[in-house]
């Protein structure tokens, strides 16, 4: 047990809510639920009955709430879980905040920098309270151990990051009815990529960007000005640069992979998207199982996630992504959306 998880076992537990049970909330409220040391989720928000029932029968959530004004205000709840659209994260945040509550919020932050400020100042007027963004893979253990040797110099000066963020292909486009509330694929899927590399590269100032992508599928995308598949190049400060790709359309299952080159050597994270090291040759070929989406690929990250949030809503540690790193994952993302829009280079 690591010693974040020994203080949070200790005290009385952080009474946590959750407002959003989609997909991706319904795994941060299971693990909330019954796995995350120190915490009792004891409040659940969602605008859907089925999903508040949900967490009702499944999860055994005694509190539900229909309005999130409701809920943000219940002097029951310690710190708040948002994993609702992104359009809404900056003013619930904002809500949570002034209603004296911890926030974790899902990425990104906001779709625009100037929400992402406005999250700031109001954080600022409350520095007892914590608000930590959603960068998960900061906490796969692969990617962190990868960060931890460029800290130690094993690669030299790190100056290239090619990332890329690339999911099953879902022949439904369930995406397609978020895509006007998500910022597009760049800020949806590639924000990840973007916050890793600035990470990777030490956190550079970003100066430039340009994108382009196509539509391989899914045509829906097109009348809401979003693509299946993109490419952007973000140059940095010092000669430093980024290769992202995004790919709502792969046909073996999720594929994260991050290679950093430095100037004595390189790591490369996620490659070739493995389920397990078993390697099959048959009269066919050579072939191994693929991991089927980011939630298989990143369940060991989601749970450490959670458990350093409410480490740090309980005084036990700091928290380990700020603000600040958010509205700059935010601000290149809005760049990377005008660049492709006007098929020009943008300045950041």
């Amino acid at each position: 047990m690591s010693g974040a998880d020994m203080n949070a076992s200790m005290g009385p537990p952080l009474r946590v809510g959750i407002a959003g049970l989609g997909r991706l909330g319904k795994r941060h409220a299971e693990q909330l639920a019954f796995g995350t040391r120190g915490a009792s989720l004891v409040s659940a928000c969602s605008p859907v009955p089925a999903e508040l029932d949900w967490a009702r029968t499944e999860l055994g959530v005694g509190t539900l709430h229909e309005s999130f004004d409701a809920f943000v205000r219940d002097p029951g709840l310690d710190a708040v879980v948002l994993v609702t659209p992104t359009s809404l994260h900056a003013d619930q945040t904002i809500a949570a905040l002034e209603a004296g509550k911890h926030v974790f919020v899902e990425k990104p932050l906001a779709l625009g920098v100037e929400d992402c400020e406005r999250v700031a100042a109001v954080a600022r007027r409350h520095p007892g309270l914590v608000a930590m963004v959603g960068f998960v893979r900061r906490f796969d253990p692969s990617y962190a151990r990868a960060q931890a040797e460029i800290a130690a110099g094993a690669i030299g000066r790190p100056f290239i990051v090619r990332s890329q963020t690339c999911d099953q292909n879902d022949p439904s486009g369930f995406f397609v009815k978020f895509a006007p509330t998500s910022g597009g694929l760049f800020m949806d899927c590639s924000v990840h990529d973007i916050d890793l590399a600035r990470w990777m590269l030490g956190r550079p100032k970003a100066l430039r960007v340009f994108a382009t992508g196509s539509i391989a599928i899914h045509e829906g995308l097109r009348p809401l000005g979003d693509i299946d598949n993109g490419i952007a190049v973000v140059e940095f400060e010092e000669g430093r640069r980024a290769v992202i790709y995004a790919s709502r359309t792969f046909a073996h299952g999720h594929e994260t992979q991050t290679e950093i080159i430095g100037t004595g050597g390189k790591l490369l994270v996620g490659h070739g998207a493995a389920r397990d090291r078993v390697v099959l040759s048959d009269a066919a070929g050579v072939r191994h199982q693929a991991v089927a989406d980011f939630f298989e690929r990143f369940g060991e990250a989601f749970a450490l996630e959670m458990a350093a949030f409410v480490a740090s809503c309980r005084g036990d540690r700091r928290s380990p992504v700020d603000l600040a790193d958010a509205a700059e994952a935010t601000r290149i993302g809005a760049a990377i959306t005008r660049s492709l829009h006007s098929g020009q280079a943008e300045s950041v």
